[in-house]
């Protein structure tokens, strides 16, 4: 009897038998084999009915035999009979595949099925040979159409295809492990996977742990942000889809490694879900990109604004041309307030405060954290487009309409001097002497300023900044106003004691110079440190400051920085601001 089931799959063959005792006459005997996953259920259903009409009789044995040869041989002899069965078969087979090309085309894979395998054949004679064939030459010719299939889904141990399996990596890479014939990527940038649904195609990380300095998500799809709430940035994932599950938490702050900064940024939660599992409804749907970063951590110090979070933003945001939105964790009205000439230049939309919006933002594209490379500066060979810390000094004199952008050169308007601007600091690490200073400055022909950064009011002091020609400032955040310097200006930063050159070098005088600014450095003696009125002078302070380092930065800053403050030799001092003035004559 034929069986039809969902998938029905049967192929006829037919055999001569010899003549025997018990049966004198030579016969035809149809068999209906059964073939995996090959034809549709009209052609099953075709040969059933061939079938059926020459086996009504389901009786088995001589009885059955000799009735089929009765009812067949009048008409014709039953060899050609059978041939013109074989024929006619054939020719009803041949008419639905050219009807059906298409559909079969299409599930190429299903007819891997109909090859044999090695374990249900064993029995097989016939079934070696078509494996054999299979094994050397894995390319199927479907209607006219070749298609490469992988050997490894037909040569499998167990017979079976290599159903829901999935690589995002080599098999032999060091980054790779293999969980019950799943391949996970195991590097930097993994979060938790979790494989529910097998084929999962190849697709970048969503995130990058990699960088020293930060990590970021750069996330494509159906994002969902929820911040009051559920605190989570969540990409839904198509119906059907085979993509890993995958989560993360992330501090959006580019400071991981400053374990102080980064208690002090919300952890944000990051997953990828199924279409099935529930995901909050959107209240908001937005057309533009968005930005989700915090200005928690060292924020407030201004070093850090612009190390932390504008520079970074600047190179985040920039390629956006502002059409993007920014969505801020930990924010704080006094540092939106004073950073927001930087925040409008970057972004055409209102920010969205992370922390106490209860609607559900929906983007297709979100960024989650900041891209930042060193402090203060840019490299334009990794920078989208190319841009540079030249960049966002531009950026910067266009947010506070900065008039400046060189600095004095000799053969202007008769009796102008250079300006020069000394940073006064109000607490540590301040000049003692400071109007002694000046009045010398003023002798080597200078135009003098002095003057303490304003904390809430940048675009004051930035205008103060940009019609100075030298600036003159003891190490520490306050000479992070020396982007608000025009170009070609000079920098003098005046180094404290305790072997401070490598700090001093790194965070400002490298960036000074990135800015195409002039970079001078003054190291200070021990006589011009006030620390000795605090430490006799064959103190480890003055004879190993290397052993202050070994105790950590907040031992290091506690005595080189917060204790310490300078007071200038002036003769000594001197030549430092004649060099200066000197390259100002030197450069027209």
């Amino acid at each position: 009897m034929c069986r039809l089931s969902s998938r029905p799959t049967f192929r006829i063959f037919h055999e001569e038998t010899n003549a025997t005792d018990d049966n004198p006459r030579p016969m035809l005997r149809y068999k209906l084999h059964r073939v995996h996953n090959c034809l549709s259920s009209s052609l099953c259903a075709s040969l059933c009915r061939t079938c059926r009409a020459l086996a009504s009789d389901r009786r088995v044995g001589a009885t059955y035999r000799m009735k089929l040869v009765k009812k067949f041989r009048p008409p014709v002899e039953p060899r050609s009979f059978g041939s013109g069965l074989i024929v006619g078969c054939f020719l009803v087979s041949m008419t639905f595949v050219m009807l059906s090309r298409n559909d079969i085309s299409m599930d190429h894979l299903s007819i891997l099925n109909c090859l044999p395998s090695s374990s249900s054949s064993s029995s097989s004679g016939d079934a070696a040979p078509m494996s054999s064939t299979v094994e050397e030459d894995t390319r199927i010719r479907l209607s006219g159409r070749t298609k490469q299939i992988d050997a490894s889904f037909i040569n499998r141990p167990d017979g079976k295809g290599k159903e829901g399996i999935s690589s995002s990596c080599e098999s032999n890479s060091s980054d790779c492990k293999t969980e019950n014939d799943t391949q996970v990527l195991n590097g930097p940038s993994t979060g938790d996977f979790n494989e529910s649904d097998g084929g999962a195609p190849k697709r970048k990380p969503m995130c990058d742990f990699s960088d020293y300095r930060l990590n970021i998500c750069d996330m494509e799809g159906d994002i969902r942000i929820s911040g009051k709430n559920l605190s989570s940035v969540m990409l839904v994932t198509h119906t059907g889809s085979r993509e890993r599950n995958e989560s993360w938490q992330i501090r959006p702050y580019p400071r991981k490694y400053d374990h102080s900064a980064m208690a002090k940024v919300r952890p944000l939660n990051l997953t990828s879900l199924r279409r099935h599992q529930e995901a909050p409804e959107c209240s908001v749907n937005h057309t533009v990109p968005g930005i989700l970063f915090s200005t928690g951590g060292h924020c407030g110090n201004c070093f850090h604004d612009f190390a932390d979070v504008l520079v970074p933003l600047f190179q985040t945001a920039g390629p956006f041309h502002g059409q993007v939105q920014f969505i801020i964790t930990n924010q704080q009205g006094w540092w939106m307030h004073k950073y927001r000439p930087y925040l409008t230049k970057l972004s055409s939309y209102d920010v969205i405060d992370y922390d106490n919006d209860e609607r559900v933002h929906c983007f297709d594209h979100v960024v989650v954290g900041l891209r930042a490379e060193r402090d203060l500066m840019i490299d334009p060979s990794r920078a989208p487009r190319g841009h540079s810390i030249m960049d966002f000094v531009k950026l910067t004199r266009s947010a506070y309409s900065l008039a400046r952008e060189r600095a004095w050169a000799a053969g202007g308007p008769p009796g102008t001097k250079p300006r020069l601007l000394f940073i006064a600091r109000g607490g540590t690490r301040r000049f003692v002497n400071l109007d002694e200073v000046v009045g010398m400055a003023r002798e080597v022909g200078y135009e003098v300023v002095a003057a303490e950064p304003d904390f809430f009011d940048v675009a004051r002091f930035a205008h103060v900044v940009n019609s100075c020609d030298v600036m003159v400032g003891v190490h520490g955040a306050g000479l992070t106003n020396f982007l608000f310097l025009p170009t070609n200006a000079i920098v003098i930063q005046v180094v404290p004691l305790g072997n401070l050159d490598w700090i001093a070098t790194n965070f400002y005088g490298d960036p000074a110079m990135g800015m195409k600014l002039r970079y001078l450095q003054y190291d200070i003696s021990v006589e011009e440190s006030t620390l000795t009125e605090l430490y006799p002078r064959d103190h480890r302070v003055f004879q190993d400051p290397e052993s202050i380092h070994k105790e950590g930065w907040l031992r290091l800053g506690d005595v080189y920085l917060k204790q310490q403050n300078v007071r200038l030799n002036v003769n000594r001092f001197r030549p430092v601001l004649e060099k200066a003035l000197q390259l100002l004559h030197e450069r027209n």
